[in-house]
């Protein structure tokens, strides 16, 4: 048995995370006007990147015909054990819970999927007997803790399981938040289950930790430091959350709990903006600066919940242009792990890495990790 392939199973949901960057903060139920307003799947991108990253010549695959799976793998030259058929339409919940249903009874060792929380709720719901499952982190919010931080961290995962290494599993929780009131800016997240994953928080994020900031206080000296640096010429985009909510909120303007709003000269020019239109307004402002916060307990930046904030935008206001702003108390509860982009262009993410400046209090900054 030593010549023995590791079996992996891939399934994808080709339209995971294409309400992202058009501001609709998910994409159940609104596919088509996801559609109507210029949204557009990075699934297959990110579903390569991690592929590229995995020692073909030791894995036998199994998957589905066409976009939730197969296809990605005929685009690297792989081949694979294709099952059942590939779905008339648009793939809904069903197919993904059917596919998966497939995968676990091939007798594979790892279910590999691709999609978002609600593809996290489908692949839970069908899953059985498989030793361990992961996630290539493809939609908007993912609350759930079964995802791995980013494509390339889900290839360097399992090629160490491959190799033997982190075998041992977790209880990861699946959540999946109501995005009818998502968008109205009401966090409902809702506990669906638990599937096994590879346990190495170096690769596999944490379940978001859901409430607002409690040291509030800090918050505020957070703010009046923001505040008293702003200056006439430049344009704001701030980014989603509580904390950067405060900062606005202490401007007596109106934030955005869950959405990019944008600010220059004081006032509102852009409310809960999409990726188009921060690209525009870019374009009209040659100096501009992305205020970002962290995710509680996940330590995410860039690729969590705001999407619109793509790679084009973080490019085009300079990587260099990006100010953090977090509690002390938000960055002692990731333990030393480091703050995480996910931006999906690996270039960018490599340029905003490394130790970065981040306000923590009112001219008070600490020097910290991001990866």
């Amino acid at each position: 048995m030593a010549d023995r392939k590791f079996k992996i199973g891939l399934v994808v949901n080709p339209v995971a995370g294409i309400g992202g960057p058009v501001g609709l903060k998910g994409s159940d139920g609104l596919l088509e006007e996801a559609i109507a307003l210029g949204g557009e799947s990075k699934v297959a991108g990110r579903v390569s990147v991690c592929l590229r990253g995995l020692p073909m010549n030791r894995i036998e695959w199994y998957s589905v015909p066409g976009d939730m799976g197969a296809a990605h793998l005929r685009a690297q030259s792989v081949a694979s054990h294709e099952m059942g058929e590939a779905p008339q339409s648009t793939t809904t919940p069903e197919d993904t819970k059917r596919v998966v249903d497939q995968l676990c009874q091939a007798g594979i060792d790892l279910l590999l999927f691709a999609g978002g929380d609600g593809t996290a709720r489908d692949v839970a719901d069908a899953w059985h007997t498989v030793p361990a499952v992961l996630g290539i982190p493809c939609g908007v919010k993912m609350h759930s803790g079964v995802f791995a931080t980013s494509p390339s961290a889900a290839a360097d995962l399992v090629h160490r399981l491959i190799d033997g290494e982190a075998l041992s599993v977790m209880d990861a929780e699946v959540r999946d938040i109501d995005e009818a009131s998502f968008r109205e800016g009401i966090v409902k997240t809702r506990f669906y289950g638990e599937l096994p994953v590879p346990d190495d928080l170096r690769y596999v994020q944490q379940t978001k930790i859901g409430g607002r900031e409690s040291d509030e206080l800090v918050v505020q000296e957070i703010a009046a430091d923001v505040i008293e640096n702003m200056d006439d010429e430049t344009l704001y985009i701030m980014g989603s959350g509580s904390t950067v909510a405060t900062i606005l909120e202490t401007m007596g303007l109106t934030a955005t709990l869950l959405g990019i709003d944008v600010v220059y000269q004081g006032k509102l020019i852009a409310t809960d903006a999409t990726e188009q239109q921060l690209l525009a307004l870019l374009d009209d402002h040659p100096k501009s600066k992305i205020l970002v916060t962290a995710i509680s307990g996940q330590g995410h930046i860039f690729g969590r919940g705001n999407q619109q904030l793509s790679a084009s935008v973080i490019r085009q206001a300079g990587p260099d242009n990006v100010l953090i702003a977090a509690t002390k108390s938000k960055l002692a509860a990731l333990e030393q792990r480091p703050l995480l982009v996910d931006t999906g262009d690996t270039e960018l993410d490599s340029h905003l890495s490394g130790m970065k400046t981040v306000l923590t209090g009112y001219d008070d900054h600490v020097l910290y990790r991001v990866a």
